[in-house]
């Protein structure tokens, strides 16, 4: 999916993608930069199609680790939620402890 596409699911304008994210697709982000990161430090990557795949690698790895989160929890990771909504269910669930 790409960034624009991410986007219009989760409803965005010009807000920013990663402010959006749940805690669990910020932490599969940074698992694919991590892991194309240490990819292109471990190898000597050259140009641009060097770089797009190692970008592909790293993704894989995250993929991977989306697909075992997502059959553990039963619920897919990739959700329309944004930071309104998951504002607002943060606020409830404030509330209700305060209860």
């Amino acid at each position: 999916m790409t960034t624009r596409e991410y986007k219009k699911f989760k409803n965005l304008k010009k807000e920013s993608l990663r402010d959006n994210m749940t805690s669990l697709e910020l932490v599969l982000n940074m698992l694919a930069e991590a892991t194309t990161s240490e990819i292109h430090k471990n190898e000597e990557i050259q140009g641009f199609d060097q770089s797009k795949t190692v970008a592909k690698r790293g993704a894989s790895v995250a993929k991977t680790a989306r697909i075992a989160a997502e059959k553990q929890t039963g619920k897919p990771v990739v959700n329309p939620q944004n930071a309104k909504l998951l504002g607002n269910r943060n606020v409830k669930l404030l509330n209700n402890k305060a209860k």
